[in-house]
């Protein structure tokens, strides 16, 4: 037998919170995961109207829902936010492709600037050629370390004072 949604309103759930323990409906998953953001923001006094805020966008799941959200809420509330996205290029061959290609796809979808920087744009190299001169040893260390570096260096580049990352619970427990 279906679970019906906590909210009571007569449809059924399809997912349970992990951290509430709530079966939700979707509709009512989407409107208690953008209401406790709204209320994370306006608590928190994360922004101010005006601020270019940018998103840092690597194509994922996590950078991607933050894009559509920060928009999304931007416009239902009025933020006065000026959104984009910013993409790190690390170099890899194979790795960050299709990832592009979806952030280029999210730049269309949601209507928000897109700036890509590259490894060998800012630091003269890639990731692949680091890795050619000093092995894989701690490489992905390295990378972690630069990807954020550029992400600083292309705020910098485009005068914003705010990087917006999407994590969820599983990255925020691993680190």
């Amino acid at each position: 037998m279906p679970i019906s949604c906590k909210t009571e309103c007569g449809r059924n759930a399809v997912l349970k919170r992990p951290k509430t323990g709530d079966a939700l409906c979707k509709e009512c998953f989407y409107s208690a995961f953008e209401s406790e953001i709204h209320y994370t923001i306006i608590k928190g006094e994360l922004f101010n109207r005006g601020d270019s805020v940018a998103v840092a966008a690597s194509g994922g799941k996590d950078s991607t829902v933050l894009a559509h959200i920060l928009k999304t809420l931007n416009e239902r509330y009025d933020y006065g936010l000026n959104l984009m996205l910013l993409s790190i290029d690390e170099g890899i061959t194979g790795y960050r492709d299709d990832s592009l290609e979806t952030v280029k796809q999210n730049r269309d979808d949601y209507k928000m600037p897109l700036k890509i920087l590259s490894y060998k744009e800012l630091y003269g190299w890639t990731m692949d050629e680091i890795v050619a001169q000093i092995g894989r040893k701690n490489n992905c260390t390295f990378c972690g370390v630069f990807r954020r570096q550029a992400l600083d260096r292309g705020a910098a580049m485009l005068g914003v004072k705010c990087i917006a990352t999407g994590h969820n619970a599983d990255d925020i427990a691993e680190t």
